[in-house]
């Protein structure tokens, strides 16, 4: 479960990164104004880089043995995808946030339970190894 999990937030992360740094007035749809500041359009590319980072920390560590490294990158990931569904439920039910949302809400949440598995299922196997 953990090999195709990383992979599968590694793809995510660095299409979002990417999209980011490359287009990120048409990534920000309905959330960016249609004549953006440069500087609005420097702060979207500067969240680029830490995707594109946690896509390739994802990647290196998808195939690597059960350690308490790579169960520091599944709980990571759970915090990560935990914090921003926790905000897509906020926008979302708030009326806050764009319709775009409500799809990214199925997806970080989806990630968070996926990881939370993850992360619980690593440390239940490490627990019995010891």
């Amino acid at each position: 479960m953990v090999k195709p999990l990383l992979t599968l937030a590694s793809v995510y992360l660095a299409a979002i990164g990417l999209a980011l740094l490359v287009a990120p007035a048409q990534f920000g749809v309905d959330a960016v104004p249609e004549d953006p500041s440069p500087q609005l359009l420097a702060l979207l590319r500067l969240l680029g880089g830490p995707m594109i980072g946690i896509a390739v920390l994802n990647w290196m560590s998808r195939t690597a043995a059960a350690t308490a490294v790579r169960d520091t990158v599944l709980l990571a990931n759970l915090v990560g995808f935990g914090v921003v569904a926790a905000n897509d439920v906020w926008g979302v039910f708030s009326g806050e946030a764009r319709d775009l949302a409500k799809v990214f809400l199925v997806v970080h949440l989806g990630f968070a339970v996926a990881f939370g598995i993850a992360w619980a299922r690593a440390r239940t196997t490490a627990r019995m190894d010891s």
